[in-house]
């Protein structure tokens, strides 16, 4: 007997043979050889190394054999376990490559087929609009100069003349941020202002951007939309300077055959100021009257506020819509057409996806 507590009770010592170790082993050995893939080898391991495989159950009869001779039935019986075990790890590792190498040939990347199997992407037409407009600019002897979206409300209103009181500077019309002081700027002459503090005349400035209100996103309307405004401080500029460039901006947007028409009006940052219409004839609605944008000769108080001396120097300024711009050129009608995002309205102006 074995005086072991367990309820098994050995019979077949016969299991300690060398040569029935040995068939354990071959048995193992075949069986794991033959196993396709690591999950079928994974439920093989019971059958050879579990606690009933012909090895484990070799071992419990160690315990009928005689004091001499169990430490050489230990030690034949520890050499076939490791000899299955060095046979199921190796098995696994092959196994593993294999379906690793599978793997990386079924994920393989055809870099040799065609590139144009999905349609490429393309540039937003406000985008393309407005890179149209830097370069007209740039080539009449102008420079593009930015400044910050979150602004701070001193450049965005008093350095414009836009008082304290001015209705623009409510919550109707500006988005206010929770640092005190600060705004998204509602137009892009904060660049102009930042551009007077830091350069001395002459200054030939045109300033693209995207500018914030708070209205509602509609036919006619957006909370972000774009602007380009334009800037010259030199001596002797007059509004003859201001209405030769807008005319030429005017021909070079909508064709030699547009006309500007201006209208008096006010702007705290421009004295005397305008606003002007451009004729196109081109129009998909019928040739008309369209509403462009707004200028005039910069005002001495903006002048002085920014350092500039208004006796030495002056200046005009324009300023309108890249979105009306682009509504004007191409008869759009829906201002949501350019920020849903849709590709069928890009396409139309061949450079969308």
């Amino acid at each position: 007997m074995t005086y072991r507590n367990d309820p098994y009770d050995p019979k077949q010592v016969a299991l300690l043979d060398q040569s029935a170790l040995d068939e354990a082993v071959a048995a193992a050995e075949q069986a794991f050889a033959a196993a396709g893939d690591p999950d079928e080898l994974a439920a093989l391991r019971h059958q050879h190394l579990g606690d009933r495989a012909p090895i484990s159950l070799a071992r419990r009869e160690i315990g009928a054999l005689p004091p001499a001779a169990k430490s050489d039935a230990g030690k034949r019986v520890n050499e076939a376990r490791r000899a299955v075990e060095a046979t199921f790890a190796s098995r696994r590792e092959e196994l593993e490559r294999q379906r690793a190498e599978r793997v990386l040939a079924d994920e393989r990347v055809d870099v040799t087929l065609p590139f144009d199997r999905r349609p490429q992407g393309g540039r937003h037409p406000l985008n393309t609009l407005m890179e149209e407009i830097s370069d007209l600019f740039i080539g009449m002897g102008y420079e593009i100069a930015e400044g910050p979206e979150a602004e701070l409300e001193w450049a965005n209103f008093d350095a414009l003349n836009i008082g304290p009181d001015h209705p623009a500077r409510g919550l109707m019309d500006t988005f206010h941020l929770d640092l005190p002081g600060l705004v998204m700027r509602t137009h892009t002459s904060t660049v102009q202002a930042r551009t007077m503090l830091t350069r001395q005349p002459p200054i030939y400035v045109v300033c693209p951007g995207r500018v914030y209100r708070t209205d509602e996103l509609d036919a006619t309307h957006s909370p972000v939309f774009h602007q380009v405004e334009g800037l010259v401080v030199d001596k002797g500029i007059t509004m003859a300077h201001l209405r030769g460039t807008l005319e030429h901006f005017a021909r070079s947007m909508f064709g030699e055959s547009a006309q500007l028409r201006w209208r008096p009006h006010y702007f705290p940052f421009t004295e005397p100021s305008a606003e002007f219409d451009v004729w196109f004839p081109e129009h998909r609605g019928g040739a008309q009257w369209v509403e462009w944008g707004g200028c005039g000769l910069v005002n001495p108080r903006v002048l002085r506020a920014c350092g500039i001396d208004p006796d030495v120097y002056s200046g005009f300024a324009f300023g309108m819509g890249i979105e009306r711009t682009l509504m004007v050129q191409h008869g759009v009608r829906e201002m949501r057409d350019m920020v849903e995002g849709d590709v069928r309205f890009t396409r139309a102006f061949g450079v969308g996806a």
